[in-house]
């Protein structure tokens, strides 16, 4: 179980590389497991989007912070889709491939940087969430990098300074506090699990997710991603 420590206010410039090494020591062997049809299946959660332009996309973003390539526009829907079509002719493999290298490397250059690039390793861990939906696999939002991922959130929303949320989460053994309190509104309160907490914020469908109390707030505005 985590502890308050693994919480606290404190940026941990260690953790984004961390969920990314979690992450990829678990998704990677999952990818290579899977016919090349399947990477033809469309994600819900990312329309028109399939799995491997969502694969491409998750490569594509890492080895840009890896190589520091951040033009004008980086990260845009525009962006995206030019890094998407960029590896049209690659086989899955080798998208694979680079998803694979970009989740090693990525966490030293995330850790040197001022907090700013820690969202994209969050993004990173949603995705692969939204891959095993797509898959059917179990525990799509959870997984070993569950409570790190809940910590970063915490740290990406308070440096944010996104609306305050007390989380008791039955994942965790002490209160997860998100967002930064201003004064100008009481903090929500959410009651439920971790990946339900973390679908709310990262704006994806909640079928089949646990049961869950949201008070003080709309579940719309707790979406860190946008739409």
């Amino acid at each position: 179980m985590t502890t308050p420590a693994d919480l606290r206010d404190v940026r941990d410039p260690e953790l984004p590389g961390r969920l990314l090494t979690l992450e990829r020591d678990e998704l990677v062997p999952l990818l290579r497991s899977r016919a090349d049809a399947d990477f033809a299946l469309p994600v819900a959660a990312c329309p028109g989007w399939t799995v491997r332009d969502v694969l491409a996309h998750c490569s594509s973003a890492l080895i840009r912070v890896v190589e520091r390539r951040f033009e004008k526009g980086v990260f845009s829907p525009e962006c995206n889709d030019r890094d998407i079509a960029e590896r049209a002719d690659w086989s899955n493999a080798r998208v694979v491939d680079e998803l694979e290298r970009g989740m090693t490397e990525a966490g030293l250059v995330i850790a040197r940087s001022d907090g700013r690039l820690d969202a994209v390793a969050l993004g990173e861990w949603v995705h692969a969430g939204d891959v095993r939906v797509t898959f059917g696999e179990p525990g799509a939002y959870a997984g070993r990098g569950l409570p790190e991922a809940l910590a970063l959130l915490g740290t990406i929303t308070r440096a944010r300074g996104h609306l305050p949320l007390h989380a008791d989460l039955d994942d965790l053994d002490e209160p997860l506090k998100l967002g930064e309190a201003s004064g100008e509104r009481p903090p929500g309160r959410f009651i439920g699990d971790g990946p339900t907490l973390l679908r709310l914020y990262a704006g994806r469908p909640l079928d089949g997710a646990a049961a869950y109390e949201l008070a003080g707030v709309e579940a719309a505005e707790l979406n860190i991603f946008g739409d």
